[in-house]
């Protein structure tokens, strides 16, 4: 992959930091981390017909995305078993769907799930107030127009900083704002959802029963999700802020400096490779798995006409929806 900004070591330069041996353990547990959630997000997708659920539903888009965004991520680091060279010049459409591809994705994800708990609060609230069914409408908005966002951002510095149009620092900075921000927003939209959902009892709350979680589990779920991207928001900015203008220290591989998109700002010398992986799982791998397990496909309660009659109305509706 050729350098996207300016002042950095020519790729044709680039080795890898850490012993050969350390650098491909670390590649092979990289890539398996992300192999097994590709497989398990594959599985629940069958377990969706096995078990009669909806076809088309938040559920199967939700768990198609993170299929995605997983195989995408398992295709980038299986370039650095053997073919370490050809990662580092990608052309612009592969640089763009294994490098910043998978963020959107992220975000769409995030997006989807609030789309779907805010339409439980919505619905809920308009079985007594009609005129509730209107704000659905625009929530609905709202999200679609700030996942436009959030692609028209990331293509857009993406190729400006290929194409040397613009300083680095200043798309940078432009990227992390617009962003983290939507990020942090969403994490906190979707906090306030589960919240709502899980107090509004029995007519959210049955959702969550259904799946398996209680008020407390929804909490958790939602407070993890803000401290997370609150983190990355954080770190991308302090990163940003300490970079010198003119020129931003790339390592390693050559990757660009802020966190969503597999980078530092400092040179971490043998280090550099091992850190860019635990970024990567602390913000991206570990936010995915959390949401794929608290959204898993659920077996259907087997004995409805004598227990859960709650469950068994849900079960029915989702079906004949």
């Amino acid at each position: 992959m050729e350098s996207n900004l300016s002042g950095l070591v020519p790729a044709a330069g680039l080795v890898p930091a850490l012993p050969p041996a350390v650098t491909l353990g670390l590649t092979a547990a990289y890539t398996t981390l992300y192999a097994l959630l590709f497989f398990s997000v594959y599985a629940q997708l069958w377990l969706v017909l096995l078990y009669g659920h909806k076809r088309l539903s938040y559920q199967t888009v939700f768990l198609a995305l993170c299929l995605l965004w997983a195989a995408l991520r398992t295709t980038l680091f299986s370039f650095y078993f053997r073919d370490t060279p050809r990662a580092n010049r990608l052309g612009p459409l592969p640089f763009w769907l294994l490098y910043c591809c998978p963020v959107c994705l992220q975000f769409f994800t995030l997006t989807l799930m609030n789309l779907y708990f805010a339409q439980v609060v919505f619905k809920a609230k308009a079985k007594r107030r009609p005129e509730m069914s209107r704000g659905l409408l625009a929530v609905r908005g709202a999200f679609v127009g700030a996942s436009l966002l959030f692609l028209l951002v990331n293509v857009l510095c993406a190729v400006l900083s290929r194409r040397r149009r613009a300083q680095p620092w200043a798309l940078l900075l432009v990227r992390v704002l617009v962003s983290d921000s939507l990020f942090v927003i969403c994490a906190l939209s979707l906090a306030a959802c589960l919240c709502l959902v899980a107090r509004r009892a029995p007519s959210t709350s049955i959702y969550l029963e259904a799946k398996g979680t209680s008020m407390c589990q929804a909490a958790a779920m939602g407070g993890a999700m803000v401290l997370l991207y609150a983190s990355r928001a954080c770190y991308n900015l302090a990163a940003l802020a300490l970079a010198p203008r003119s020129r931003l220290d790339a390592f390693d591989y050559d990757w660009y400096n802020v966190s969503d998109q597999a980078d530092l700002v400092n040179d971490l010398g043998n280090k550099g490779y091992l850190v860019f992986g635990l970024i990567l799982f602390v913000w991206e791998l570990l936010p995915t798995t959390l949401l794929v397990g608290f959204f898993r496909v659920h077996r259907p309660p087997q004995d409805l006409h004598v227990r859960q009659p709650r469950l068994r109305q849900l079960v029915w509706r989702h079906r004949a929806g």
